[in-house]
């Protein structure tokens, strides 16, 4: 059974596909209303689902005629898509964070999906036996030399 987060979720996917601005602006009150649910489902889903790691940038203006602007970022070239990478990756990331980021190059078809399938089990917690502490910098080390030379 598909869960109300996820429709909602492939509700504004679908907006922003058809949008060829490559933004959309919606009213979170319309939108709550569309779906029958409160303004606070609204926030979730925009929240988890539509953040920098998944290669969005959600902007809300507050107020009586408040709205949300939610842009798909589109880089133009790898290798300013590299250096936004390398800082958003940083020293340190979690299997969760870097999964998020691999999903976004493969729903951008910037990688291949069996590439993205392929890097996510190297990172994951399983294959990286290191100390707690250490587990998430080897992640960060492995995640940015695949990608780079992915890209490059």
């Amino acid at each position: 059974m598909t869960r109300l987060s996820d429709i909602i979720e492939d509700f504004i996917k679908q907006l922003i596909c058809e949008n060829k601005e490559g933004d959309l602006q919606i009213q979170r009150n319309e939108l709550a209303s569309h779906f029958s649910c409160a303004p606070s489902q609204i926030n979730y889903v925009l929240t988890t689902r539509f953040s920098t790691d998944k290669g969005y940038y959600v902007e809300s203006k507050r107020g009586g005629g408040g709205y949300i602007v939610i842009r798909r970022v589109v880089y133009e070239e790898n290798q300013s898509l590299v250096d936004i990478l390398k800082e958003k990756i940083g020293n340190s990331i979690t299997y969760e964070a870097g999964k998020n980021i691999l999903n976004y190059l493969t729903d951008s078809s910037i990688i291949a999906e069996r590439e993205g399938e392929i890097i996510k089990i190297a990172i994951n917690d399983r294959t990286l036996n290191a100390s707690c502490e250490n587990r998430n910098k080897v992640r960060a080390d492995i995640l940015k030399s695949i990608i780079m030379v992915i890209l490059i």
